[in-house]
């Protein structure tokens, strides 16, 4: 996924609880202006910020690493 579709699923979910911006941010300790930057896809956040907007989300996040050819 990249970060567009990143942003628009934690958007979907977030709309989809019914939650403001302004809820997330209180409930995860993230800025409403992050949260507005990661949803539009335009920032470049850290792990650890999509690891709080996901807990909050009740999604999860995993990573996978490419095998050396």
């Amino acid at each position: 996924m990249n970060l567009t579709e990143i942003g628009s699923l934690f958007k979907t979910r977030r709309e989809f609880l019914d939650l403001k911006q302004e809820d997330l941010a209180e409930m995860s300790g993230i800025t409403t202006r992050t949260i507005n930057i990661v949803e539009n896809g335009t920032g470049n956040p850290s792990v650890k910020t999509l690891e709080k907007l996901a807990l909050v989300l009740g999604l999860e996040i995993l990573v996978q690493v490419k095998k050396a050819k």
